[in-house]
């Protein structure tokens, strides 16, 4: 009988090191390739909510048509964790075998690759939807996803300013100041959403509100918004009003959208249909379907899609093997 597979355990500073910010954006631009083709195998996602603890688990994965691995990791958001001095957010990811489906190995990265794999979709949407000038960028969150959002953004587009809004003062003065040191752009913190939103060419959101934070009457005309925090039914960053406005819906899963994103708030009501989507990141990347073709308002729903694990995981998995 043929001997099985040692698992192997690789630690997130050996992860760390290995993948860079621009493997995760070419990671991306795999995984949504694949998508547009019909080449990923994605299952739905698991999500559970811990309401005592205030936290959360998702449980995500895919096969890549011809990757000789396939993946799925736990990502976990404990939001009462910034009081206890740690990190919000955790997890790991299972490496396959995809012919024999034995487990290869564990990467022990505490959430990273699902940090990095989250900004990258963000650029890529960003490198296909954003006006083709010098952004204005608002963000609306202030914690790692918000920075590594910014980071990744200004590997494929010029920011020539970033405005940073948050519930807590302390965050957002403190994450404009760190953008101001790491990005040499300007950035300032902003007291309100509308503050910070008006007038910007791009629009990130990137936290865990249950309710909407952003209408359609704060925004300027061809304005790019990219929505990421709405990964749950119940979580929710833009008023219907937002998406009823917009040129051009485009989702990185229409069908995941319908039940998670924000899209699923316009759907349900009846404010939007189905059909009124646009196109899929994918579909964009696979040249199917058109970006930004003009003075567009766009809104972009990106609720993480199992396929961005599994390019994130092989890529990673390929480096450090």
């Amino acid at each position: 009988m043929s001997k099985r597979p040692t698992l192997r355990v690789f630690d997130e500073p050996a992860i760390r090191e290995a993948v860079t910010d621009a493997i995760a954006l070419k990671s991306a631009q795999r995984a949504f390739l694949a998508l547009g083709r019909g080449e990923a195998l994605v299952p739905p996602p698991l999500g559970v909510d811990l309401e005592q603890a205030g936290g959360e688990i998702h449980v995500k994965g895919a096969y890549l048509h011809g990757s000789p691995i396939f993946a799925f990791k736990v990502a976990t958001g404990f939001y009462g964790n910034t009081a206890r001095g740690l990190p919000s957010g955790s997890g790991l990811v299972l490496v396959f075998d995809a012919a024999t489906g034995f487990p290869l190995g564990l990467l022990a990265d505490n959430g990273y690759l699902t940090d990095l794999r989250t900004a990258a979709a963000g650029a890529l949407a960003t490198s296909w939807l954003a006006p083709h000038r010098p952004l204005v960028v608002a963000v609306l969150g202030a914690g790692i996803q918000a920075r590594l959002q910014l980071r990744l953004i200004s590997r494929v587009r010029s920011i020539s300013e970033i405005r940073v809004w948050s519930p807590r003062p302390e965050s957002r003065d403190a994450c404009a100041a760190e953008l101001v040191d790491t990005l040499r752009v300007p950035a300032t913190s902003r007291p309100t959403p509308m503050a910070a939103v008006a007038d910007a060419d791009l629009v990130v959101t990137v936290t865990p509100s249950r309710q909407p934070l952003v209408t359609a009457n704060m925004l300027r005309p061809g304005v790019t918004v990219i929505a990421l925090g709405s990964d749950g039914p119940d979580k929710r960053e833009l008023a219907s009003s937002v998406l009823e406005r917009a040129d051009k819906i485009v989702t990185d899963l229409t069908d995941q959208c319908l039940r998670l994103g924000e899209l699923h708030h316009a759907v349900e009501p009846g404010v939007l249909s189905p059909e009124q989507v646009h196109a899929e990141l994918g579909e964009i990347q696979a040249g199917v379907r058109p970006g930004r073709e003009g003075d567009e308002m766009i809104v972009c729903d990106l609720t993480g899609v199992g396929a961005q694990d599994a390019a994130i995981a092989e890529a990673a998995w390929d480096l450090l093997t």
